[in-house]
């Protein structure tokens, strides 16, 4: 798919999330106002958070996808990273603030009312985020997109909770065991923790500019090495932006080979990278093989 089909569907991808997270807000509110959960509680909570956070895509995605500028050289991609950063933060402070609910409820137990009302609600949670997270993962399979995927792993833990929750209502109110109501809360809250350390790990990867990864790195060395021409490769550099990766490498040719002919070699190799990487911008260096120079110490 080209950039500007990518574009479209992380746009699209953030309007479907919000929308998502508006119904689930309005449902399950209803659905703990009647029932009294504290799991039920849980999952508002959890939604809430998700609309906040998804709003933040909505914007960061909208600011990643504006073309560089003379401020920007390198674009704006980064954009995503910093509100997946934003999401491990919204995530952890919920499921830290879920914890001291569920402390005070096992200490003062209290008893579900109408639980098919949020058994309910919670199965219809499910089938809504079912059908956005296979979209999402769609999105993400064709664009990388940091950001949707930081979204993604919201609502992957909303099915989990989904479940916990419609499951603990049932058991609790159907066998008057309202501490299983506060237990399955207090492990939701524990799932958004986790959660959060993974996407706030993937965002620090980006801002950090992690490389990319090992297959992708031998893949274009393989590219370099391939020419029949390119005697040796060094300072390979990788990084994402967005929808962007930066490829930076050195290549080296027969001293006794004309400039021109030597700009050829390397205007080949930076093609033949850039068909098996379209999205991303390459800078090639051309060295005379066997002179020393400083070097990193890595391919």
């Amino acid at each position: 798919m080209s950039a500007a089909d990518n574009a479209r569907l992380m746009r699209m991808a953030t309007v479907a999330s919000m929308t998502v997270a508006l119904c689930l807000i309005g449902a399950k509110t209803v659905a703990w106002l009647l029932t009294e959960s504290v799991s039920m509680l849980s999952s508002l909570v959890d939604s809430s958070l998700d609309f906040v956070a998804s709003l933040v895509t909505f914007l960061a995605v909208r600011q990643a996808l504006t073309p560089a500028d003379a401020d920007h050289r390198f674009g704006h991609g980064k954009a995503e990273a910093l509100a997946g950063l934003t999401q491990a933060g919204f995530i952890a402070a919920s499921g830290g603030g879920l914890l001291l609910n569920v402390g005070e409820r096992l200490l003062h137990p209290q008893h579900v009312q109408q639980e098919m009302i949020g058994v309910a609600v919670s199965a219809a949670a499910i089938v809504l985020t079912l059908g956005l997270v296979s979209f999402q993962s769609y999105v993400v399979r064709r664009s990388g997109s940091i950001a949707i995927g930081a979204d993604k792993a919201h609502y992957k833990t909303d099915i989990v909770s989904n479940l916990a929750v419609g499951a603990a209502l049932f058991l609790s109110g159907r066998f008057d065991l309202p501490l299983i109501d506060a237990i399955v809360a207090g492990a939701v809250a524990i799932y958004l923790l986790f959660g959060a350390w993974h996407v706030g790990l993937a965002s620090l990867d980006v801002l950090m500019d992690r490389e990319l990864p090992e297959a992708d790195r031998l893949r274009i060395v393989d590219i370099a090495r391939r020419h029949p021409e390119v005697l040796d490769i060094h300072d390979l550099r990788t990084r994402s932006s967005g929808l962007t990766r930066f490829i930076q490498l050195h290549i080296e040719l027969d001293p006794a080979l004309s400039l021109t002919r030597a700009h050829e070699i390397g205007d080949q190799v930076e093609a033949d990278i850039q068909a098996v990487f379209p999205d991303a911008e390459i800078i090639l260096h051309v060295d005379p093989h066997g002179v020393e120079e400083r070097r990193l110490g890595f391919v």
